[in-house]
């Protein structure tokens, strides 16, 4: 029934007695915390101290680790190999406030092609906003947070941004969340409870061009060092609860100076989405895994094989808000993005189908031919 871990699979971080090792800070060494993502699309991070107050992102050196192949098999022998990864972002770390540490967000692939893709269109001043999706999982039950031991709660209705015991669960887990996030410097926007108990969301943004991808990424990893303290799972399956319930999904804003205009905003949409409507499939592709469960056109999802769209049309792939079909400008809603996908992989194909975007691979190609 639940697409999780098995039961015992969390323990509790003892914050409290973490705490009794605050000491008065060092005045000359900062702890910072790389976080990187491995070939998974797996959040890791180690800590280093360096031996001075950085003040800027130039300040931090690269992280150098060796890595052990997770595709050997246990009777093989251990390869290790040498990787180095780049600092592309820093944050204030809110685990380490005492101490003025740091959180580093480390280079991948994935954002490289897109950083590549953005600076392209720099001058369009692409903004996006995320809206990450979530289930909190009590691994002690291996059912979502409070629900029954047996069976399962009342249907859905009273949930969606409840108030009150009995209708939203976890919400000491949302705030710590929003004060970290806060604390650090990522531009989170909002956050509520979502329509199956249990399942939470944030937003981030408006974030100009790659650094939505940043941000989301920094986020995602202070939700699981949160959800450490309190001993809970976050799961971003998108669907992680079979049946009558909602799927999770991430749903993604975008714009263009064009389209925040007056003069041009409803008909530089429109000419994106009918770009994008060309390239629905190799839009799924990077969508994320299992979409299929969630992209059924129900629980207000287009169907994963149909392109659509529509003003204030939530089952659609792409929505036009309301009020920007009133005002004549603002932005479009990517409904079809999974909660579990890379936010670069994501921006980087809104912007390519958008405006035909070429790679200079892909341009010498065609001028051969």
């Amino acid at each position: 029934m639940f697409q999780q871990l098995p039961p015992g699979s969390a323990i509790i971080s003892n914050t409290p007695i973490v705490s009794k090792y605050d000491y008065k800070p060092s005045l000359t060494r900062v702890p910072v915390e790389y976080i990187f993502i491995d070939k998974n699309h797996q959040l890791r991070s180690k800590a280093k101290t360096l031996d001075f107050i950085p003040t800027s992102l130039k300040d931090i050196p690269p992280l150098n680790l060796f890595l052990d192949d997770e595709q050997k098999k246990a009777n093989e022998d251990l390869h290790l190999t040498l990787q180095q990864y780049q600092p592309v972002a820093m944050y204030d770390d809110p685990f380490r406030a005492t101490y003025g540490g740091k959180l580093v967000l480390c280079e991948s692939p994935t954002r490289k092609e897109c950083k590549d893709i953005m600076d392209h269109y720099a001058l369009l001043e692409p903004w996006f906003g995320m809206e990450q999706e979530y289930v909190l999982f009590d691994p002690k039950t291996n059912k979502p947070l409070g629900w029954p031991m047996h069976g399962e709660p009342e249907s859905q209705g009273k949930y969606y941004c409840g108030v009150g015991a009995g209708k939203i669960f976890g919400r000491d887990i949302i705030e710590a969340h929003y004060r970290a996030c806060l604390y650090a410097g990522i531009t989170i926007c909002g956050s509520n409870a979502e329509v199956t108990p249990g399942q939470l969301e944030y937003q981030i943004g408006p974030c100009v061009g790659v650094s939505i991808g940043d941000e989301l990424w920094v986020a995602r990893y202070i939700m699981e060092r949160v959800a450490e303290d309190f001993g809970i799972i976050v799961s971003l399956h998108p669907k992680p609860i079979l049946g009558d319930w909602n799927p999770t999904g991430c749903h993604t804003n975008f714009s263009t100076k064009e389209m925040r205009s007056v003069e041009t905003g409803l008909q530089a949409i429109d000419q994106a989405i009918e770009n994008m409507s060309w390239k629905h499939l190799e839009h799924i592709k990077v969508y994320g895994q299992d979409n299929h469960l969630r992209l059924t056109g129900e629980y207000e999802t287009g169907h994963i094989s149909v392109f659509s769209y529509g003003v204030g049309n939530r089952g659609a792939s792409i929505r036009i808000p309301r009020r920007v079909a009133l005002e004549g400008k603002g932005y479009m809603e990517d409904r079809r993005p999974a909660s579990n996908i890379d936010p670069y992989l994501v921006t980087s194909i809104m912007m390519k189908s958008s405006f035909n975007y070429k790679s200079p691979l892909e341009q010498s190609i065609s001028c051969i031919f």
